[in-house]
């Protein structure tokens, strides 16, 4: 099953004449993850437990070439494990020296790209968790899907590499994907950007702000527009088989019923060692709510995981053991997650 070969609409040209005079070629790969994974809540048992998993996906992907030289391409990945659901699909326009046009249907935002980018063996510290409330990867979430965006062409001078981006989304904190009509059931419109450094010699700084502005229809007792801003910034360095980093993010809540003043702001950090096909990773990371109106303070969320992957071509093997205390805000709750996985690629 190695690339599915190449699947073209061409093959169906009889029967889909009428449809289209222009045939798309698209190229098939797949991937299959399976995991063992035990979890120890200490003040729940109902999240106790173990058990198996698995994870299917496919990824349709096509490009071609327009005749003032743009490109075009569409990528789409396809959870196949339960009921078939677009998991992530983008369209790129790439616009030569002009920079690149990314529309983000579900997920792939340059924002909620740089939520956690710390240097892991297996997944995020927070990978698996089942309270969202736990999660301190807020950064760009809601301008992920049904957005688009602005890149422009990578920019070396010096050994020094910039790149820049410019996120907007009309219809922020809608998760899902828009039809064809583009036409999202909310009040808020955001607009973010990100810019980061990367240098030959290992080091790379980056840092991204996302504005998300509603009509007032969503905010309890304000009756006019408020804003609500996220920012976030990060360095990495790596060098030999060593790769360390730190990241800080931090949102002021301005709109949502019952969230006005009620900030939040994550830490993490992480350390990784890679000698060949092995590498060993730990992480740390934390979430801080902090008082709204009503002078209410959660306790701090932290979140370290220990996790170590060897790669053999196409298969990797990972383990994970994870724990979360404070979990979903509550004091003293932990949380203990051990996770076996084998992946492989197709």
């Amino acid at each position: 099953m190695n690339n599915f070969k190449k699947i073209g609409v061409s093959a169906l040209a009889g029967s889909l004449a009428m449809v289209s005079a222009n045939a798309v070629e698209y190229t098939v790969s797949g991937d299959f993850l399976a995991t063992f994974s035990t979890a120890d809540s200490l003040n729940n048992p109902t999240e106790s437990g173990k058990g198996f998993g698995a994870d299917t996906d496919l990824y349709f992907s096509t490009s071609g070439e327009l005749d003032n030289g743009y490109t075009v391409g569409y990528v789409m990945s396809v959870n196949t494990n339960g009921a078939l659901t677009n998991s992530s699909s983008q369209m790129v326009v790439g616009m030569g020296s002009f920079g690149s046009l990314h529309l983000n249907h579900v997920g792939g935002s340059k924002v909620n790209a740089i939520d956690d980018v710390m240097p892991h063996a297996y997944e995020e510290t927070w990978h698996g968790i089942t309270a969202a409330s736990s999660n301190p990867s807020f950064f760009g979430g809601t301008l992920n899907s049904g957005s688009i965006d602005y890149r422009i062409p990578a920019q070396e001078y010096s050994g020094i590499t910039l790149n820049a981006s410019v996120t907007y989304d009309p219809n922020a904190q809608s998760v899902g994907a828009n039809d064809a009509k583009g036409v999202g059931a909310t009040t808020v419109s955001g607009r973010g950007a990100v810019i980061q450094l990367a240098s030959d010699f290992g080091l790379e700084i980056g840092a991204g702000i996302t504005i998300e502005e509603d009509n007032g229809t969503n905010v309890a007792g304000s009756g006019g527009l408020t804003e609500e801003e996220a920012v976030t910034a990060y360095i990495k360095y790596a060098y030999g088989p060593i790769s360390v980093g730190y990241q800080e993010a931090y949102k002021n809540a301005g709109h949502g019923s019952g969230t006005l003043g009620r900030d939040t702001s994550a830490e993490f950090m992480g350390v990784a060692y890679t000698a060949g096909d092995f590498t060993v990773s730990y992480g740390e990371s934390s979430l801080i709510t902090e008082g709204n109106i009503s002078n209410i303070v959660d306790p701090e969320i932290e979140l370290n995981s220990l996790q170590a992957a060897y790669t053999m071509g196409a298969m990797t093997v990972a383990a994970a053991m994870s724990e979360t205390t404070n979990a979903s805000g509550i004091s003293a709750k932990t949380y203990n997650e051990n996770t076996l996985a084998v992946a492989f690629a197709f």
